[in-house]
């Protein structure tokens, strides 16, 4: 898939305002390769909304369209001089009215796997981890019995 030029960026960012904000997106809009963790910021000391590429080139359609309905959310509010900020009841509320997701899922990419894996002798439980535990120094959450290796 070919990533959007600005003029076609901003083309959709404001369709998808006018569609379920109704009104227009006056601002810029770019992409910024520097993103890693998130799909998109909000800028208001520049009024400028910045999206992450790789959730345009790897994600689903509908997940780019709610990370731009988000960031709409926080766009508007702000020009309104309303609570734009992710704790403000305003920005909760034209989430819910918009159908704007409060997040957005982490990308394919992104996800490590997770190599090890612990049960605990007592309980059974299974523990998968990224990195390594010391099953001499750590314990089971649950009953606390003693955890072991498993592969």
């Amino acid at each position: 898939m070919k990533l959007l030029n600005e003029k076609e960026l901003y083309q959709l960012v404001n369709n998808i305002s006018m569609e379920f904000f109704n009104k227009p997106f006056i601002d810029e809009v770019t992409f910024n390769n520097r993103l890693r963790t998130t799909g998109g910021r909000y800028l208001p000391a520049k009024r400028t909304i910045e999206l992450n590429p790789r959730y345009f080139m790897e994600s689903d359609k509908s997940e780019f369209i709610g990370i731009i309905k988000h960031e709409l959310c926080h766009y508007h509010l702000h020009i309104e001089g309303k609570g734009y900020k992710h704790r403000d009841p305003e920005f909760r509320l034209l989430l819910k009215q918009t159908g704007s997701p409060r997040h957005c899922s982490p990308l394919p990419s992104n996800q490590r796997e997770k190599k090890h894996h612990y049960m605990c002798e007592k309980c059974s439980h299974i523990y998968r981890r990224i990195r390594r535990v010391d099953v001499k120094k750590y314990r089971c959450g649950i009953c606390s019995g003693r955890l072991k290796k498993v592969n």
